[in-house]
């Protein structure tokens, strides 16, 4: 049967003010990016030709109405965006530094994100897609952690393939042990996880990643895994194969927001093309590749969800 949707994902939808130079007073100037992890997967999937949607919730403000504005404007599905009347859209100050690594600053105690409901999830939009994403920011707070949990049995029961990124943030949780549970949830629910290194360690003690990796698979069975591993590219795991592929370094990086969320949009496209059932260690390779120059890309702009590179741009700096 036909899907209308490619993929849909749940969660955060809100404001990344990011540095962007100093003002004649010396002040830091800052910059108001929409982002948000599961939107800038979704933004990235669009700019590869596949249908998206979004399911969330933002404030009824001016923020809320340009986060609203700009996913449309990219292509995803706001049917299912929720407007909040009496919170206000979630904010997040990045501090970048020097490396391009950063510090975030998160506005939301409570934010409009926080507060989406369970009865608020329209599930005949996630039975709709092909694959329903998700990560663990929508777990922090209990409606929300009901409703994406809910969300997630949905598309378990409609038999749809379910992508998980823990995109773990340690000061949005009153306790890790909170956020441990959190990524249980999503590691026994999911087809496809994206982990990164210092998730991996976080959630397995494992500073060996080939070890922490083989902890996760005997327990879980996830059938492929991909870890990225920052400057040291990334790696994936799929039926006893373990694939490794180069990163695309930039002299013009200026900050690393959303290169994950690119690496992710990217490989759930090649997934979106090739299936799940057969892949080769050349797929994973070309997969891998792709989502690594992908999420370089991104490194060289600021914010990512209005920015995400075009498929044209990504293949020219492999072919490079």
């Amino acid at each position: 049967m036909q899907k209308k949707y490619d993929v849909t994902a749940l969660g955060e939808l809100l404001i990344d003010f990011t540095e962007n130079g100093e003002s004649q007073q010396g002040n830091v100037i800052l910059e108001a990016n929409p982002g948000g992890a599961p939107c800038n997967v979704l933004s990235m999937l669009g700019k590869l030709g596949k249908k998206t949607a979004f399911i969330g919730k933002v404030g009824n403000d001016q923020f809320g109405k340009l986060l609203k504005e700009t996913i449309e404007f990219v292509g995803i599905d706001s049917s299912n965006l929720i407007f909040s009347e009496n919170v206000n859209t979630t904010l997040a100050f990045v501090h970048t530094q020097p490396d391009g690594d950063r510090d975030f600053s998160f506005y939301r105690n409570p934010g409009a994100d926080m507060m989406l409901e369970k009865e608020e999830v329209k599930a005949e939009i996630i039975k709709n897609s092909r694959i329903f994403h998700f990560g663990t920011l929508s777990f922090t707070h209990e409606g929300v952690k009901e409703a994406s949990e809910y969300a997630v049995h949905c598309a378990k029961e409609a038999g749809i393939c379910v992508s998980f990124d823990p995109n773990l943030r340690e000061p949005l949780w009153n306790n890790m042990e909170d956020a441990r549970k959190a990524m249980l949830f999503g590691f026994q629910h999911c087809d496809i996880l994206k982990i990164s290194d210092n998730e991996l360690v976080f959630i397995t003690g494992e500073e060996d990643y080939d070890k922490g990796i083989a902890v996760l698979l005997e327990k879980y069975k996830i059938p492929l895994i991909c870890l990225t591993l920052g400057k040291d590219g990334s790696r994936a795991y799929y039926k006893g194969m373990r694939v490794c592929a180069e990163p695309f370094l930039q002299e013009s990086t200026i900050e690393t927001t959303g290169a994950g969320d690119t690496f992710t949009g990217c490989m759930l496209n090649f997934i979106l093309d090739k299936g799940l059932d057969n892949l080769t260690k050349e797929d994973l390779k070309e997969m891998l590749t792709f989502a690594n120059a992908g999420a370089s890309l991104i490194t060289t702009r600021r914010g990512a969800l209005k920015v995400m590179p075009e498929k044209k741009d990504i293949l020219e700096l492999i072919a490079h």
